[in-house]
């Protein structure tokens, strides 16, 4: 017979029982979960292969890049000093001309005629001069003797002197008509290319401003490359260059040229700045000893100034774009990519000047930006900075036709 003592004892065995087997089962539950989910746990991402690069850190000039027009030192307009027919045209158009060639014939044949009238009305005035100086010292002597009034004598004497003047009125004359003759003969006035001919032959031309010039020629010797230079970069390199009479360095650049081919200096700046677009006229002078700087073509011009001083450049591919901020990754020792904000400058021999951000010796990803966040782990590559450095003076000289 069971007793209450004893329903109780069973229930209690038959609830401990229940209590071990529900904590076997469940730590074996727990057991196979924290197996399961150690199993399926994500692997640390792989480090990205990424290329870097140490800063460049040299010597530089600051440069600053503007954009011009060449000119031509020397720019005539070719007109006729006398009127007549245009008989010969001695030149090819585009040709090469050197000072003195004659250029253009107009018909010498009037002036030749009138040089002959006036060497003739010359030879008349010496011999009326000769013979009223022959005449002045005849009166001269008879004078002496009483046997001449004194009237008559001075007129004597003022025959004379008009007859000098005379003479050299003649003089005058053929001077003027030998100097008309030669004006048919139209020459160069300097060196140069010359245009095209804006007369044929058989056409008259005739002298003054108001018509049309027979060609225009212009030097190419030398050439201007004049270009606008804004007030801030004026008061820094321009002017106190100018003001020390140091030599401002200048380096050209044709539109089909990748540098700089050419060296210059500057030649003249304006003297006074545009208030309306807060520039000056700066003009550089450069040598054109082949020709190929022509009047009007566009010209990339670069400026230099200050003294040379120590700067971090870099590749501009390395560089990121934060809103309106500008970035780099830099390579930590422990392989990690790190985020830092840096401030640009110019362009300097196909790098970018770091003016803050960078010092000498850090690395950066020139590769393989877009592939990584901060903080991320890389597998870096060392490559050298793209592309190397060159500088302003290695730019300037031309290889194969080209910068």
């Amino acid at each position: 017979m069971n007793t209450p003592t004893t329903l109780r004892r069973r229930f209690a065995l038959t609830a401990t029982v229940l209590a071990v087997i529900a904590l076997t089962v469940g730590g074996a539950i727990s057991a196979v979960g924290l197996s399961a989910n150690a199993s399926t746990a994500p692997a640390a991402p792989p480090a990205a292969p990424v290329d870097v690069a140490e800063v460049v850190s040299k010597q530089i000039i600051d440069w600053q890049a503007y954009s011009g027009r060449i000119e031509a030192v020397d720019r005539v307009e070719v007109r006729p000093l006398v009127g007549g027919t245009l008989t010969q045209v001695h030149f090819k158009d585009g040709a090469l001309v050197k000072k003195g060639d004659v250029l253009f014939t107009i018909d010498p044949r009037p002036y030749a005629a009138e040089v002959a009238r006036t060497e003739a009305q010359l030879a008349g005035a010496e011999a009326r001069a000769g013979y009223t100086s022959s005449d002045v010292a005849r009166g001269q002597r008879l004078l002496g003797d009483n046997a001449i009034a004194k009237r008559d004598f001075e007129e004597k004497q003022n025959a004379a002197r008009e007859a000098a003047a005379n003479v050299q009125a003649a003089k005058a004359a053929v001077r003027a008509a030998r100097l008309n003759l030669e004006y048919t003969q139209i020459t160069a006035p300097v060196s140069g290319r010359i245009s095209r001919a804006e007369v044929t032959v058989g056409n008259v031309v005739n002298p003054g401003s108001a018509n049309a010039p027979l060609t225009t020629l212009v030097s190419v010797s030398k050439v201007y490359a004049s270009f606008d230079v804004d007030e801030q970069s004026f008061l820094k390199y321009v002017n106190p260059a100018r003001a020390a009479g140091a030599t401002v360095p200048v380096y050209l650049g044709l539109a089909n040229e990748d540098g700089y081919s050419r060296q210059g200096k500057v030649g003249s700046v304006d003297n006074r700045l545009d208030p309306a677009s807060g520039t000056i006229r700066v003009r550089a002078v450069f040598d054109n000893g082949d020709g190929q700087l022509i009047p009007g073509l566009y010209a990339r011009v670069r400026l230099g100034g200050g003294a040379p001083h120590e700067a971090v450049l870099i590749d501009e591919k390395a560089l990121g774009t934060d809103q309106d901020k500008r970035f780099v990754m830099v390579a930590g020792k422990d392989n990690h990519a790190t985020y830092r904000q840096v401030r640009i400058g110019a362009n300097q021999d196909g790098l970018v000047v770091v003016e803050s951000g960078l010092k000498t010796g850090e690395h950066i990803v020139v590769n393989g930006l877009q592939r990584i966040r901060p903080g991320d782990a890389i597998a870096p590559t060392v490559v050298p900075m793209q592309p190397q450095a060159k500088t302003a003076e290695a730019q300037a000289q031309p290889a194969d036709g080209k910068a």
